[in-house]
């Protein structure tokens, strides 16, 4: 049996699509940025990968999913979250128990992946919060200042890029299991 699977992503600066992209190319699935595909076009669906970026704790779009769950409850589903630091599980997981409630959430396999960060292509108003971000740390005794810090730090002048095709081998894996169990 088929399993035909969609990959639905919203990204602000890029990285989310590029890993959304490589995943459908992967999967030999369908790709589409969250505003073009409808609650009810996940029906013809068995399995749907959602991808947002993780933005102060938020996963972007990802209402889209729990607005839709009655839509996807019987499917095999799968979300990843980009950002820029080098998060633990428990941090993770209390990002998606922020983001999604419980009875969706025990339905969900999740995944992070790490992004990229230019500041000359940030928006007005994150080039303001990484401005207020970088003062409150500098203000820290440099002893105390995270590796994750000094990197908010050093962004100014230099593009950083995490992006790693590579991290999406557990993911694809993942669903190839699930596929073989349809």
């Amino acid at each position: 049996m088929e399993n035909k699977i969609a990959v639905i992503y919203k990204s602000k600066y890029g990285a989310t699509k590029r890993y959304a992209g490589w995943i459908a190319l992967k999967l030999d699935a369908d790709l589409y940025e969250v505003s073009d595909i409808g609650g009810k076009d996940l029906k013809d669906y068995d399995t749907i990968i959602y991808g947002g970026p993780l933005y102060i704790e938020k996963i972007k779009g990802i209402k889209f999913l729990i607005n839709n769950y009655e839509n996807i409850k019987n499917k095999k589903v799968y979300v990843f979250m980009v950002g820029m630091k080098c998060f633990d599980d428990i941090y993770i997981k209390s990002v998606l128990e922020k983001n999604i409630p419980k009875e969706i959430l025990k339905n969900i396999s999740s995944f992070y992946f790490r992004g990229k960060m230019n500041y000359k292509e940030l928006s007005i108003i994150d080039k303001i919060l990484m401005r207020g971000l970088r003062i409150s740390i500098s203000n820290k005794k440099q002893s105390d200042i995270s590796d994750d810090e000094k990197m908010i730090l050093e962004i100014v002048n230099n593009p950083i890029d995490y992006i790693d095709k590579k991290s999406i081998d557990t993911l694809l894996s993942n669903v190839s299991v699930n596929s073989q169990e349809l």
